[in-house]
């Protein structure tokens, strides 16, 4: 059965599975350039729309709120729609979105557009995931999951460093119009090659999703990336000004910076499925304190090159690991108390790593216009300490639990 007329996964060949799964890669991918285009670009919107750099700032901080919020309540809300029909509305706005985005007449309308692409995008890659059991069966879920979120953080700095350099050397507008012809592409071949049908698409009830939010291990779980991720995003927030005016990297320099953060944040992704496989969410009991000395040493040594640089790479190869062991906890309890509400539970991982940007943005920004862009580690640092006291307390209650 060819790829365009498969109903499941089960009627594709192999390759056909494992092209399907590259597609997901390539989902991960485009959302993430799709989110973080426009931390690069900061200054030049800033200029641009004659706004100040805290003001640019909420277009990180506005998109991260949305999608926090929307993707539980999308995957709640449309529990009784299939999966297919699903990906392809979500698509098509996701689409709308990105033309709105690179058009932007205005300021207001070009947050809004970061809005409309934060409203689909949880909810758009948590349908994604909940494809890769089926195409490469449970026993390889960890390490798949893991490749899409490399692919997601991979993008979050390579659009972050292409599009300041496109900005330095042509216009920002240009690295706008980029995302939206990945996105397109992205979109089309997802909807023509995906199976129809899945195990997923049995009809579920609000209340049987909604229950697996009250679970006291899910609600800590959630906190662990809030404070988490929060404490990267108070530095990687303004991570292009932290480079060129306490680093003192020219605007090249910086973008060459980012890019070598986006490669160790690629092998962060890969180490956080392999860590989940070996160790699971154990291992997050050493990865945070590692993180918090990290972030304080950031703090310390100020603009001391090329030390602080090294710092910047650490914290960039563990920014990602507590993913995927967040994630196999939540899926985990959905199949074990709530097995109806595994998109939900595959929503939780975007949902709650966007709480933890749009909390770690806006307090970076109350960093960089109150005590200045050089304590943002002390700050990140301290945050990341409280997520090692949420992960041991999620650790005891799984383990009541089992």
């Amino acid at each position: 059965m060819s790829a365009k007329t498969a109903s499941t996964a089960a009627d594709l060949s192999r390759p056909m599975r494992l092209l399907c799964v590259g597609l997901l890669v390539l989902l991960g991918f485009s959302l993430g350039c799709s989110e973080f285009i426009v931390i690069g670009i900061e200054g030049n919107i800033a200029d641009a729309f004659s706004v100040s750099l805290a003001q640019a700032g909420e277009l990180i901080s506005s998109f991260a709120i949305t999608y926090a919020v929307l993707t539980p309540v999308l995957a709640i809300a449309t529990g009784h729609f299939r999966r297919f029909q699903l990906l392809v509305a979500y698509a098509a706005v996701f689409c709308a979105a990105n033309l709105v985005q690179a058009m932007a007449p205005t300021f207001a309308v070009l947050l809004l557009s970061r809005v409309l692409i934060g409203a689909v995008s949880g909810a758009f890659l948590a349908v994604g995931v909940t494809y890769i059991p089926e195409l490469l069966g449970p026993e390889r879920m960890s390490m798949g999951i893991s490749v899409v979120y490399a692919a997601f953080s991979v993008a979050m700095v390579i659009a972050t460093s292409a599009g300041k350099m496109v900005a330095e050397l042509l216009t920002w507008r240009i690295a706008m119009w980029a995302s939206l012809v990945l996105a397109v592409v992205t979109c089309a071949l997802l909807v023509a090659l995906l199976p129809r049908e899945g195990a997923t698409d049995e009809p579920a009830t609000m209340a049987e999703q909604a229950g697996l939010l009250a679970e006291p291990q899910i609600v800590t779980g959630i906190l662990i990336f809030v404070f988490g991720v929060g404490s990267v995003y108070v530095f990687y927030g303004y991570v292009t000004p932290y480079l060129e005016q306490v680093l003192g990297l020219s605007p090249m320099g910086a973008s060459a910076a980012l890019m070598g953060y986006g490669v160790v944040c690629f092998f962060s992704n890969l180490l956080s499925g392999w860590v989940d496989a070996r160790f699971g969410m154990r291992a997050l009991v050493v990865t945070f304190p590692v993180l918090a000395a990290l972030l304080f040493g950031l703090w310390a040594l100020g603009p001391a090159m090329p030390a602080a640089l090294m710092v910047v790479m650490g914290i960039a190869l563990l920014m990602y690991v507590a993913s995927v062991p967040c994630i196999s906890a939540f899926m985990e309890t959905a199949r074990r108390s709530h097995p109806k509400a595994l998109t939900l539970a595959s929503s939780l991982e975007p949902m709650s790593f966007n709480i933890g940007i749009a909390f770690g943005t806006a307090v970076g920004g109350a960093v960089v216009s109150g005590p200045g862009i050089a304590s943002v580690g002390l700050v990140g640092g301290a945050f990341a300490l409280v997520a090692l006291a949420l992960v041991v307390v999620t650790l005891r209650l799984l383990r009541r639990r089992r």
